[in-house]
């Protein structure tokens, strides 16, 4: 029964695995908890931080892989109110707990060897015209006083 069960936990820490068809699968990391600072450090970067607020924080960092913005949320309301405008204009977001690291389909790529996370991609919405007509109902801090 022991054998059993450390057979079990042994298949499921493998990093990974033959799928019978000599394809490398790998299992997916689970996504870093922690600070700015500390999810910064698990990913090789000195954060240069430009927002340091209550509800979020965000960090501008360079690695040897490229350059990318990481930000940490107090709530998951909060984080997913900031990708839902951040994807307006494009590019490859690694998402994890109330954190976001944002760049090159690349970085990301290689950022989440380090810190686990989902991949979320946008294509960019905005061309210089909303579409709107000049009518911008729902966007505030557009129209003259």
């Amino acid at each position: 029964m022991v054998l059993t069960g450390i057979l079990l936990l042994a298949g499921c820490t493998a990093e990974s695995s033959d799928d019978g068809r000599g394809q490398d699968r790998r299992t997916p990391k689970p996504a870093a908890t922690g600070t700015l600072e500390q999810l910064a450090k698990k990913a090789g970067c000195d954060p240069n931080v430009q927002t340091d607020a209550a509800e979020l924080r965000q960090a501008n960092c360079t690695t040897d892989e490229g350059r990318y913005v990481l930000a940490t949320f107090a709530t998951d309301r909060g984080q997913r109110e900031w990708i839902n405008e951040a994807k307006d204009y494009g590019g490859s977001y690694l998402v994890g707990r109330r954190w976001v690291a944002v760049g090159e389909p690349d970085v990301v790529a290689a950022l989440r060897g380090r810190l686990g996370g989902t991949v979320e991609t946008a294509s960019p919405h905005h061309s210089g015209d909303s579409g709107g007509g000049g009518s911008e109902d729902g966007h505030s801090g557009h129209h003259p006083g």
